[in-house]
């Protein structure tokens, strides 16, 4: 194993990483709408995540230095090819970020629900494009001699790339859901243990059929039993 190898792997830890655990903030997020039946209940569920979100999005930051340190081209090619998807993922995490720390500003019913939704926005659009980004890299896209992207923003909006933007969805949700299970009590932990179980299917059948479909782009023996266990 050489030092790209090294490198290689550590980057793969770094999205693990933040996909986990950003991945759970972004279930509870767009779960606000679905398991809070008022603004107490919106309140706890914010609060279950409020001292972690912004601690756990750093893992985007160091997964973005490291590819810049060890792959420039690779990160040069993946953020302006990607530009505009990219964009709104820096956005939506910029008004969601707004959201958690302006919602308690003003004690005014229309003033938290306005926030409310951003934050539900928030949630829902990076981890679907997150998803759709991922599909494409394992799909591959175009690229000219100079390793630049010769595509157009409706190219990376595939099916193959869509199914990987609903997985990703998906998982969040299931991982927010039980997530809100751990940390709550009452009504919202009842709630959130049923919709984990239902959402647990719901991704592990989507997990399926995106692992399924990526074996037609050259896959192999490991892949398979990689990708079994990962349904399981």
């Amino acid at each position: 194993m050489d030092l790209t190898d090294v490198w290689f792997a550590a980057i793969a830890v770094l999205w693990m990483g933040y996909f986990i655990l950003e991945g759970f903030d972004f279930g509870v997020g767009a779960l606000l709408p679905v398991l809070a039946s008022g603004d107490t209940e919106r309140r706890v569920m914010i609060n279950t995540i409020g001292p972690v979100w912004d601690g756990n999005e750093v893992w985007l930051i160091t997964v973005g230095a490291a590819m810049f340190a060890a792959f420039p081209e690779w990160y040069a090619t993946l953020f302006s090819g990607f530009y505009l998807p990219m964009l709104v993922i820096l956005l939506t995490l910029i008004v969601r970020g707004v959201a958690f720390e302006y919602r308690a500003k003003r004690d005014s019913v229309r003033w938290r629900q306005g926030w409310d939704r951003c934050l539900i926005a928030g949630s829902i659009v990076p981890a679907v494009l997150w998803g759709v980004a991922f599909g494409n890299i394992v799909r591959g896209v175009e690229l000219d001699t100079r390793h630049e992207y010769v595509g157009s923003f409706w190219d990376l909006l595939n099916p193959y790339a869509l199914l990987g933007g609903l997985t990703t969805l998906a998982l969040f949700v299931t991982h927010g859901a039980i997530f809100l299970a751990l940390k709550t009590e009452g009504e919202i932990r009842v709630r959130a243990g049923a919709l984990a179980l239902k959402a647990g299917v719901v991704a592990g059948a989507l997990v399926a059929g995106f692992l399924v479909w990526s074996q037609f782009h050259g896959g192999s023996a490991v892949s398979i039993a990689l990708g079994v266990v990962a349904v399981v």
